[in-house]
Formats: C-alpha cells, sequence, structure tokens
C-alpha cells in the first residue's frame, strides 16, 4: 500500500473554542482554517458562534464581526462586498466561492471555511496569489495594435462587441482556478482556467490585432492543454462564466489556423 508522508507542521488540529456572544438570540457556528507561520504551530480549526441578530446576511458579515468582536487575529481579504473584486474568494462548505456573495442560510449546519485549496497560504484564509497573478499578466491582457492609434477611439461594431460577453466579467477571484485538478498539479506550467479565459477575451476582441502572437505563445502541450474538459470551473464560478468553453475555442482556432 502506498504511504504519503505529510509535510511538517500539515496536519490539521482541533483549535480554540470561543465563547457564545452575551444575550445573543440567534447565532450561527463557524468553523474556521487557521494558520500562522510565525508560531511554528500546525494549522487548525477554531470554533465562533457569530450574533446573527447584530450583522448582516452573508459569510463575510459572519467573519467581519468575528474580527470586530471576537478574535481580531482572524486574517482574510475583503474589499467591495458586492462580489465585484473577487478579494473575499474561499472555500465555503466544500466549494470555492465569494464570502460577500454567499448566504448563511444557504448552509446547513455550522459553516466551515477554508482558504483557495492548492495554493500557499500567507496567513489563515489568505492564499499566495503571486503565481496567478503572474500567470494573468504573461497573456499581455492589454489592446495590442500596430495601426496608427486614432484620434479619438477604436471603433468596434456591436456584434463584435457582444462576443466579448462570458469573457470580460472575470474578477480574477480565481476559484476556477483553484478548482481544478490540472491547475492543483501542473501551476507551474500550466495557466489555468482564468487567465485562459481572459486569453480568450483578447482572442476575440476585433479590434486587436496580436492574435497570431497570441497563438504562439498559447500552443504548448502545458500552457493550455493541460486541460482536460471537466468543467469545474464552470460550476465554481461565482459569476457564472464558462471557462471551459473558452478553452475549447482558443483550442479549435489554432487547429483552424493549420487547416
Amino acid at each position: 500500500m502506498v504511504q504519503f508522508t505529510l509535510p511538517k507542521n500539515s496536519k490539521i488540529t482541533e483549535g480554540k473554542t470561543w465563547p457564545h456572544p452575551e444575550k445573543a438570540k440567534s447565532e450561527r457556528e463557524y468553523r474556521i482554517y487557521r494558520w500562522n507561520p510565525e508560531d511554528g504551530h500546525n494549522p487548525r480549526i477554531d470554533t465562533y458562534y457569530v450574533d446573527t441578530n447584530d450583522c448582516g446576511p452573508m459569510i463575510l458579515d459572519g467573519l467581519i464581526w468575528i474580527k470586530n468582536n471576537t478574535d481580531a487575529t482572524l486574517t482574510f481579504r475583503r474589499s467591495c462586498r458586492e462580489g465585484i473584486c473577487g478579494s473575499c474568494a474561499m472555500n465555503i462548505d466544500g466549494t470555492n466561492t465569494l464570502a460577500c456573495t454567499k448566504a448563511m442560510s444557504d448552509i446547513k449546519g455550522p459553516v466551515r471555511i477554508y482558504p483557495l485549496p492548492h495554493m500557499a497560504v500567507v496567513k489563515d484564509l489568505v492564499p499566495d496569489l503571486t503565481n496567478f497573478y503572474a500567470q494573468h499578466a504573461s497573456i499581455e491582457p492589454w489592446l495590442q495594435t500596430t495601426s496608427p492609434t486614432p484620434r479619438k477611439e477604436w471603433k468596434q461594431s456591436h456584434d463584435d462587441r457582444a462576443k466579448l460577453d462570458g469573457l470580460y466579467e472575470c474578477i480574477l477571484c480565481a476559484c476556477c482556478s483553484t478548482s481544478c485538478p490540472s491547475y492543483w498539479w501542473n501551476s507551474d506550467r500550466y495557466l489555468g482556467p482564468a487567465a485562459l479565459l481572459q486569453a480568450q477575451r483578447w482572442l476575440v476582441d476585433s479590434r486587436d490585432e496580436a492574435t497570431g502572437e497570441r497563438l504562439d505563445k498559447l500552443e504548448d502541450p502545458f500552457r493550455l492543454y493541460r486541460c482536460h474538459t471537466i468543467m469545474n470551473c464552470a460550476k465554481a464560478c461565482p459569476k457564472h462564466l464558462n471557462p471551459a468553453k473558452a478553452i475549447a475555442e482558443i483550442k479549435k482556432t489554432l487547429v483552424e489556423r493549420q487547416v
């Protein structure tokens, strides 16, 4: 039988159970992954109780309530609280999603929260997105042209603009990429669903004039073809986008240009 040895300080232990809020008439139990790289201890699961009459209905509201009222050391990212910035992406109840758009009422029993899976953790619920952002930058997500710059703007027809729908709305939350097994095992070489969705966004932009160069950079056994279309990315996307479809379109375009 195969035996695996876990890295040092990687086995999750039972953590602290914090006291119930005083005079709370309604509360929810939160079980949250905690890890501090500076204390040398294993990760743990701390248990908290949130006074639901004293905070908003979303998971993020509960996290903010805990930080303000129970444990100021709890660390997580958040910004817009409207599902726009992608900062509060985390694994909630076994699914990668945004804490600001996930309601407590959607979850039965304790609210279990972990950082995005298969990524290095900076602290608690904060993943290290350095590689993720570098991959996004590598697809050069900006308009590239060789024609003289117009005096006002690059014009685009309504039909050509419509081709960008379902692509430009990505908020780079990383929910899709961290749901992808191919990205788990090959994140050093495979660009992942989020970056490839953005790549397709620029490939189909009628104003862009670097299509050939973009395709040349993507035509690689690992950068693109590690995708096996298992659709985890589309299921996880909080913006209801379909990165797998975009990746398939890139593969189709590569085939068509060889005909």
